[in-house]
């Protein structure tokens, strides 16, 4: 059988208060008190009835911790009774000490004050009843200012062990409220990496797959054009390469990444220019005088018409045009992708991982967008990001 550590202290704390407390009252004894020229009328010689009352007032002590209110009033029974007897003069032992310390310490205010009305109203009974009496007030109101300083002392130790575990809990709460909010960052970023890889991947794969698609068609018949569409694709995997080594630098941890703008609406003629090459018929319209944007919406505007395309590219079918509108108006920048291709037809009703970043894109920055086929045939994404003044 396992001992509990706390109950093993507090009963070898219960053995060493009895041994000073039956030595105590041995050793000051009325003939040790007179020779020193103290009054000791009334007061009964140590005796074995009065060695066993002071053993039984400190046994309590052992149980201070798990009952310390009941061990005290167990304590008091034998105290009074010795103060009765005459074996003292009244005064609180040393257990009586320990146990309204343990009071004070292990238990709520309105119990640590019932604590202290009973050691001091047993103390008053006991002093009154007994044969023994104070020579002046003053050693009463000594009695009073102990027991008032070792109850304040478990009260000061009290609150200062609720003050440390309020710290460690909150402490405690602020490690779980940063390990939540390095779980949202670490997920906003893995969500903000795969938006690009995604964008950046998809357009140039899906770019390389038509142009392939091309020069295997013509390879027999027109090998120089065959060439020229090979030349494309090696052109278009050395972009897509540039992109992800640019975007997968900055995860790295043993090396400077080497960074570079990030594309944005001026980049857009590049971007219709290889669409065009692809095969995907597409126009570029600007309207309005272009001005500077903010990074974030100068990005999520040229994703979004890349994006566009590459649906175009991909759905629209054969001999399909597109279009990228581009209107800068003082307060809102409107970028819209269309096409006179098949419209919904051509496009999987299970919306696919370049919209879903798009969505996210625009709302990021509090934008409108819109995605679906036109009334007389084709296919559009809009997006509408607002700008404050100055921007």
């Amino acid at each position: 059988m396992r001992i509990d550590r706390t109950t093993f202290h507090d009963a070898v704390l219960a053995g060493v208060v009895a041994a000073a407390s039956v030595a105590m009252f041995v050793l000051y004894g009325p003939d040790r008190l007179q020779a020193q020229g103290l009054a000791v009328d009334g007061m009964r010689a140590p005796d074995p009835l009065g060695g066993l009352l002071v053993v039984l007032a400190c046994v309590p002590v052992a149980a201070r911790r798990r009952w310390p209110l009941a061990a005290m009033c167990a304590e008091l029974v034998p105290e009074t009774l010795l103060s009765v007897l005459g074996y003292g003069t009244g005064v609180s032992g040393l257990a009586g000490l320990v146990l309204l310390y343990s009071v004070a310490s292990y238990r709520g205010l309105a119990m640590a004050l019932a604590g202290l009305l009973i050691s001091m109203v047993t103390y008053v009974l006991g002093a009154l009843a007994g044969p023994v009496r104070a020579t002046s007030w003053s050693e009463h109101v000594v009695v009073a200012v102990v027991l008032v300083a070792v109850w304040g002392a478990g009260r000061s130790l009290r609150l200062r062990r609720a003050y440390l575990d309020e710290l460690k809990d909150r402490a405690e709460r602020l490690e779980r409220a940063r390990a939540a909010d390095t779980r949202a960052a670490r997920a906003e970023e893995r969500s903000r990496i795969a938006r690009e890889l995604h964008d950046v991947v998809a357009h140039h794969v899906s770019v390389m797959t038509v142009q392939a698609a091309a020069a295997r068609r013509v390879l027999a018949s027109d090998p120089d054009l065959a060439r020229e569409a090979l030349s494309a694709i090696e052109h278009t995997g050395r972009m897509a390469m540039a992109e992800m080594r640019s975007i997968v630098g900055v995860l790295r941890t043993d090396a400077r990444a080497e960074l570079g703008p990030q594309p944005g609406v001026q980049d857009l003629p590049v971007l219709v220019e290889q669409m065009r090459e692809a095969g995907l018929a597409t126009r570029l319209i600007v309207e309005g005088e272009p001005r500077p944007l903010p990074a974030g919406v100068d990005l999520a505007a040229y994703r979004l018409a890349q994006e566009g395309l590459t649906n175009s590219l991909r759905h629209a079918g054969a001999g399909a045009k597109a279009v990228v509108t581009v209107r800068h108006d003082p307060r809102e920048l409107d970028v819209r992708v269309q096409d006179d291709g098949l419209g919904a037809a051509g496009v999987s009703a299970r919306p696919g991982h370049g919209l879903v970043g798009i969505r996210e894109r625009v709302a990021l920055y509090g934008g409108i967008l819109n995605i679906g086929p036109l009334p007389g045939g084709g296919f559009e994404v809009r997006a509408r990001f607002p700008l404050k003044d100055g921007q």
